[in-house]
Formats: structure tokens, C-alpha cells, sequence
């Protein structure tokens, strides 16, 4: 499949307009008044939520046709199932930490040009989009419907993914390579950060 350089443009202006109130808290629902809005912005507002998303996003852009498709719709899949965990007060031990990591571990598979199989990206994916979706979860404001909140914070994330392709499809040019593996290396230094807090 075929994109051309202007819809690669248009796709990396989602990030700034995605990201135009991440100075807020990750973890609040300070101002917002419906399930949807709050799942929505919870992983839009999270730096540690946002650089794994946009992470797949360019992995799978790295990785083409079918990854660029089939990883950002095993993360919110998969994220809504762990999201369901949290929601119903199911345990997962070291969830934050998983969070960090995940950042980290696609950061450096987007530096590093790693080139897995299918499965195996939509595995790694998978499992680091079960702790993004407890903490969703396990945070849903008693107010919201549950409903409302899941179908938000999938939109979310599907956003972020798609800026992240959008990024990913710069990898057309030798240039844009180097700009994308450095991005990678800038998502796994944020998510280095965020262990370093944790620990």
C-alpha cells in the first residue's frame, strides 16, 4: 500500500492537536464530565502512556504491511481487556513498572530498527498493552460508565497510534529513518525517566 508523503503530513499534525492540554496530570479527571472525555484524554494526558503509543505506531510503520495495521489494533484490543481487569479490581502486580518499561523496550525496537516477526511484535505489544489498559481501568472515575470510558480511551490511543504511523512513514527517506530511530531513542529515554521515578 501506497502513502504519499502529504497524508504522512497530515497524520504527524495529529500529534500537537493530540497533545495541545498534556501539561494536565495523566491520572486526573480534574474538568472532565463524561466516561468518554475522561477514557479519552487519560492516555492523550500521560507522557508514559503517549510515547508507547506513538512507539507502535512507528514500529509498525517500520515493520510495513501487515504490522503497521495489526499492531495498532492488537494494542487497544488487548488494552481493553486489561482495562476490564482494572475495572473489575483483578490485581496485576507492577503495573507502573510495566507502563516504563514499555516505553523503554519500543523506544529501543523503533532505534534500533528491529525487525521481528509478525507474531512476535503483536506479542510484545499485546503484553505491554495490558498494563497500560489496567491502569485505564483501575482509575475509571466511581461517576462514568465504564462503557463510555473503555470506547474513549480506545479512541485515544487509536489517535496516538496513528501519529505515530504518521511519524513512521518519514522512514521512506534515508533521512527520515534517522529521524524516526531517533525518536525511538527519545521514547525509550521518557520511558528510562518514568522507571527511574518509580524506583
Amino acid at each position: 500500500m501506497k502513502i504519499t508523503a502529504r497524508w504522512a503530513r497530515r497524520l504527524c499534525l495529529a500529534i500537537p492537536l493530540a497533545l495541545i492540554a498534556a501539561q494536565a496530570s495523566a491520572h486526573t479527571g480534574e474538568g472532565i464530565n463524561t466516561g468518554f472525555a475522561s477514557g479519552f484524554w487519560h492516555p492523550i494526558l500521560g507522557w508514559d502512556h503517549v510515547v508507547a503509543m506513538v512507539a507502535v505506531g512507528m514500529w509498525g510503520a517500520f515493520l510495513g504491511t501487515p504490522a503497521i495495521w495489526i499492531l495498532p489494533v492488537v494494542f487497544p484490543l488487548v488494552m481493553a481487556f486489561g482495562g476490564a481487569l482494572g475495572i473489575i479490581g483483578v490485581p496485576i502486580p507492577m503495573v507502573e513498572t510495566g507502563i516504563a518499561l514499555s516505553g523503554v523496550v519500543l523506544g529501543l525496537l523503533v532505534a534500533f530498527a528491529v525487525r521481528a516477526p509478525i507474531w512476535v511484535a503483536a506479542v510484545i505489544v499485546g503484553l505491554f498493552a495490558i498494563f497500560h489498559g489496567h491502569a485505564h481501568g483501575a482509575e475509571l472515575p466511581e461517576a462514568f460508565s465504564a462503557y463510555g470510558y473503555a470506547v474513549g480511551f480506545v479512541v485515544g490511543t487509536g489517535l496516538l497510534h496513528l501519529a505515530g504511523i504518521g511519524i513512521g512513514f518519514l522512514t521512506q527517506s534515508q533521512v527520515g529513518t534517522m529521524v524516526v530511530r531517533a525518536a525511538g531513542g527519545l521514547v525509550a529515554l521518557v520511558g528510562a525517566a518514568f522507571l527511574v521515578g518509580i524506583a
